[in-house]
């Protein structure tokens, strides 16, 4: 830094002549003026910096450095030199645009904050989120802006807090979603004079759901990420999501948003593989099917199903159209639906109805009608009340689309949900149209006509299918299958009038009780006869029909809900004891079955033996009379040999052979089968005594 000059003291000249002095003055003036001519002061104005400003700024003088000249002791006129003066004006130029490039410097950046380790943010996160989490259990309308503040909070780019803000996000809406739908504020609404308590309330209301909205949506957003966490063994932050969107589906199913909480699920349910949150997802669905008392939520569910289904080409698991088997609603109506229309027993005959006399009304009666009526419903819509024709409508619209699928999978003949479509119909057999009913039967015919063919091989070679699409293979249990169809067929003769059914629509089920007699010996020798559809057991080592273990573990069908000796004792018992008319069967049919299913029961386990004879037992002592000449080779009514491999019941001949099985059974190893056999002598013996 340059040092300060030397202070010089002025010194006066002698005193000369006065005309010697005025004429030197005269001449300094004049060179002083000559020099001043050549000065360019508007280039040196537009040189300067217009920020910087010098406290101790001069006027300049005429030799551009901002110095006057001094008269000396010799009488002239000179700048005087110091330490900080400079040569020349370009320099002084440079050295102002220094002194303003550093007054133009902006001030130094504030020094970074220090990095705050992770360990540190989740735990204060933790305390800010039970903070905001206590204030809101304790009185949440007196702070409607805690809902923005949580979720803040999930900004955060750490996913512990992300797992921790919307895991407690859904607490909190858990426990103060109120038990009502917030409608939205309408505009005549928002301009009325309110009370402080009312206004008070509905800024909370809004508050909470805009809140939720936002929450839904972080949870979508959740739920679509990958699957993957950085800390080896820590559950995903989709997975959690999940948890939260299917506890709030069971928790508020009445709230508002149940739209998109449910499409987080379905859009789970869509996906092929099948998980941990694929099941949490089903099994709130189901919670959801069994506790709906209006039906709202169960119609919006079954909607996004049918058409997620639809638009994946009913390529999913089977469990996801199991979940039409847990219909509460269903189970409850008590209408005829088929596919596209609904027929209720307080329906009107078709035909001209007479007009109603109409009644007179003046303008203001119309008017005070049409009041009570628009507060009539917004009292119902208060008090979330479901009137009865509203709950019987959306039942109606349920029965169709579930048949609608049901329909559209048995004409695609999908394989790995025949079974699912078969239980589905069976079980909502009364509720099925009768003019449905005629379609719904042939469907079911070709669908045993292909499982005779995939049996045969023509079609599938050894029940299995490739799913190109997904690249799974399919095994076809089509034994179960025909059973099903049997079952079906039968069960929708029981929920109709079967009797006023059968002679109205001309149906004749003589094919499904053929396609069941000549089944029975295939199905004696079947190995998992005693198994469901999702039983364990261990794998054939010597099979080498599958390469893969896993498929040859899982090779049985996807029904999980009746063993295939249920399903078989269902169909003998409706083929053998109709409910709807017990007397009308046959004796060549009752003979030619009881043949064969004592034949049948030599091969059986122990389980299945003793329920076939049960059956038995119960068809001697209501056909006894019919049937008994088969134990009794002196009442032998008929000629000609037995034919049991015979393609039709009649063409079997049942009454020249004798039942000499319950020779073998009485040595069984079982007791129990044992005892059955003795059951069923001792009823034959009482009827000819």
């Amino acid at each position: 830094m340059a040092s300060r000059p030397t202070k010089r003291r002025r010194v006066t000249p002698p005193r000369e002549d006065g005309n010697e002095s005025a004429n030197r003055d005269a001449r300094v003036q004049k060179a002083f003026f000559q020099s001043a001519a050549n000065w360019n002061l508007e280039e040196d104005y537009q040189a300067l910096s217009r920020k910087g400003k010098k406290k101790d700024a001069k006027r300049k003088g005429d030799d551009g450095h901002g110095r006057l000249p001094v008269h000396t002791t010799q009488g002239t006129w000179q700048v005087q030199d110091s330490a900080d003066s400079v040569d020349s004006d370009s320099e002084w130029l440079e050295n102002e645009g220094d002194e303003a490039t550093v007054d133009e410097q902006p001030e130094t950046a504030a020094p970074e904050e220090p990095k705050i380790p992770e360990r540190e943010q989740i735990r204060k996160a933790q305390e800010e989120l039970a903070k905001i989490a206590t204030q809101l259990n304790e009185d949440p309308e007196e702070h409607p802006g805690a809902f923005k503040a949580l979720a803040r909070i999930g900004e955060s780019p750490i996913p512990a807090i992300q797992k921790l803000c919307i895991v407690t996000q859904m607490t909190v809406y858990k426990d103060v979603i109120p038990g009502y739908r917030i409608r939205p504020a309408s505009e005549e609404a928002a301009g009325e004079k309110l009370s402080k308590e009312v206004r008070r309330l509905r800024t909370y209301e809004q508050a909470l759901v805009l809140g939720y909205q936002g929450y839904i949506k972080t949870l979508a957003r959740h739920a679509a990420s990958p699957a993957s966490d950085s800390r080896k063994g820590a559950q995903p932050i989709s997975s959690i999501a999940f948890t939260c969107a299917c506890t709030l589906v069971n928790a508020v199913p009445h709230f508002n948003f149940r739209g998109d909480l449910l499409r987080i699920l379905v859009g789970k349910l869509s996906r092929s593989k099948v998980d941990g949150d694929f099941d949490k997802c089903r099994q709130a669905l189901e919670t959801l099917f069994r506790e709906d008392e209006d039906g709202k939520a169960s119609l919006e569910a079954v909607s996004l199903l049918t058409k997620m289904m639809k638009a994946r080409e009913y390529r999913v698991d089977e469990s996801v159209l199991n979940l039409f088997l847990h219909l509460r609603l269903l189970s409850e109506f008590v209408g005829k639906a088929s596919q596209d229309k609904v027929s209720r027993p307080g329906d009107q005959a078709k035909g001209k109805q007479p007009k109603a006399k109409k009644e007179f009304r003046t303008k203001r009666e119309r008017k005070l009608l049409k009041q009570q009526k628009e507060a009539d419903k917004v009292m119902a819509l208060a008090d979330a009340t479901v009137s009865h024709e509203e709950r019987e409508h959306m039942q109606s619209e349920i029965l169709k689309m579930v048949f609608a699928t049901y329909f559209r999978i048995l004409k695609m003949r999908t394989p790995h949900l025949m079974g699912a479509v078969l239980e589905g119909l069976a079980k909502y057999a009364h509720l099925i149209n009768q003019d449905f009913f005629g379609d719904l039967l042939e469907a079911l015919k070709d669908l045993i006509r292909d499982t005779d063919n995939a049996e045969n091989g023509a079609s599938v070679e050894a029940g299995v299918e490739e799913d190109d699409n997904d690249g799974l293979s399919v095994v076809r249990d089509t034994s179960r299958e025909a059973l099903l169809c049997t079952v079906t067929a039968f069960a929708l003769l029981e929920g109709q009038d079967a009797h006023n059914a059968r002679s109205d629509l001309h149906l004749d089920l003589s094919f499904f009780v053929t396609n069941l007699y000549r089944s029975l010996l295939s199905l004696s020798v079947n190995p998992d006869i005693e198994l469901g559809a999702k039983s364990l057991h261990l794998s054939d080592p010597d099979d080498t029909s599958s390469g893969n273990p896993a498929d040859r573990a899982t090779r049985n069908n996807k029904i999980n809900l009746q063993t295939t000796t249920v399903l078989l004792l269902r169909c003998l018992s409706a083929v053998l004891l109709p409910p709807w008319n017990i007397r009308s069967v046959p004796p060549i049919r009752l003979a030619a079955f009881t043949k064969q299913l004592m034949s049948v029961a030599l091969q059986l386990p122990e389980k299945s033996c003793q329920a076939v004879l049960g059956l038995l037992h119960d068809v001697l002592h209501t056909h006894g009379r019919k049937v008994s000449a088969l134990w009794n080779t002196e009442e032998r009514k008929g000629d000609g040999i037995y034919k049991p491999l015979s393609e039709t019941v009649e063409g079997s001949n049942p009454f020249t052979t004798t039942v000499w099985e319950g020779e073998i059974l009485r040595k069984h190893y079982c007791p129990k089968v044992r005892e059955e056999l003795k059951a069923m002598e001792k009823e034959l013996r009482g009827l000819s005594s």
